[in-house]
């Protein structure tokens, strides 16, 4: 399993939200850059990067900072070179020009949230167009009282009656490999990943690279999240408050 930090950027600054909520953020002193430094240092080869802004309002006011990321993360200009940080961008990436613009600025694989939803034939076209590789979606979910994954949408502050495991059997047939899947009561909240949600995709879709994302707090989550057997754990709180010390994380960072 890789772990892939995340860094969230709202008006340039790193924070994080609480389970999503724009008015429960947490601002961190550490710059985007210094971060990408610090987590390339460790040995990691990915980093998320969440445009919140372009989240909640679909403007892209980050993207020159994405660029300015994607510059500092290839080695020698080269992203296959070892020691490379290739980024996975989403926020607000709704359209093709969006995604367009995202490619341009660096994103090595792009993040499709809310779209997947909105317009999934556009979408189905788009892993055809750029690749498997290229393309992630992020499917995030609240989990209802029947225990049933529902897709959140647009920032989460739109809950769809669309259910998980429908959403991935559409895009499975047009070649969808990478999904990013949070259980959004948990994210931000160091409550401890949804291991139950982790078995239960990969149970249902073993050929779909899982990427668990909320509620990780220590490496004992991130064993178990390897146990369970998802592709990748994307953390951002535990990492940035330095819960996870730098020797447990080696065994999780390709680079370490």
């Amino acid at each position: 399993m890789r772990l892939i930090p995340a860094i969230d950027l709202r008006g340039g600054r790193c924070v994080r939200l609480l389970r999503g909520e724009f008015d429960a953020e947490t601002a961190y002193d550490a710059s985007a850059r210094s971060l990408l430094e610090r987590y390339r240092d460790a040995g990691a080869d990915w980093l998320h990067v969440v445009d919140l802004d372009g989240a909640r309002d679909g403007n892209g006011a980050n993207r020159a900072l994405i660029a300015e990321l994607a510059a500092a993360g290839a080695a020698a200009g080269d992203l296959t070179a070892t020691g490379a940080v290739r980024l996975q961008v989403g926020g607000g990436i709704r359209d093709l020009t969006a995604l367009l613009a995202m490619r341009t600025a660096g994103a090595a694989r792009v993040v499709i949230g809310s779209a997947a939803v909105d317009d999934p034939q556009s979408v189905c076209g788009w892993i055809g167009e750029f690749g498997a590789e290229a393309i992630a979606l992020a499917l995030d979910v609240r989990i209802d009282a029947n225990g049933t994954p529902r897709l959140a949408t647009h920032g989460w502050r739109r809950q769809s009656t669309l259910v998980l495991w429908d959403a991935v059997a559409r895009f499975a047939e047009h070649g969808l490999r990478h999904v990013l899947c949070t259980d959004v009561e948990r994210d931000g909240a160091l409550a401890g990943p949804n291991l139950a949600l982790y078995r239960q995709a990969l149970a249902r879709f073993p050929q779909i690279c899982w990427q668990a994302s909320g509620g990780v707090r220590d490496a004992g989550d991130l064993e178990a999240l390897a146990a369970a057997g998802v592709a990748a754990a994307v953390s951002g709180r535990a990492l940035l408050e330095g819960r996870i010390t730098n020797r447990e994380l080696q065994p999780f960072l390709p680079n370490a």
